[in-house]
């Protein structure tokens, strides 16, 4: 199925598609990003854990772990949410610009 296919049937004008496919995107960005912060911080922690010997941080680095492990949950997350949010919008049924009463 062609992407636009649907302007055939007059559900949504070419300006609503484009703008849901930019929000698709940009979704997909922060998911990407939560996905970066987390691994930093996973590879933080575990970095911290392995080269130093006691103190700050080294404790810092068992921090770093569950809150790396956690960003990447949250992302997953409100990326899943906001997925449905676009999904249910694209799918929504077009209101009635006639007016016409049954």
């Amino acid at each position: 199925m062609a992407p636009y296919k649907r302007f055939a049937r007059k559900e949504l004008i070419l300006r609503d598609e484009l703008a849901i496919d930019r929000t698709v995107l940009a979704n997909e960005r922060t998911l990407l990003a939560y996905v970066r912060t987390a691994l930093t911080l996973i590879i933080a922690g575990v970095t911290f854990i392995h080269f130093i010997e006691s103190g700050a941080p080294r404790t810092l680095g068992f921090v770093f772990l569950p809150a790396g492990v956690l960003a990447g949950l949250f992302g997953a997350w409100r990326c899943g949410r906001m997925a449905g949010a676009i999904r249910s919008l694209r799918n929504a049924p077009k209101p009635d610009a006639g007016g016409d009463a049954p």
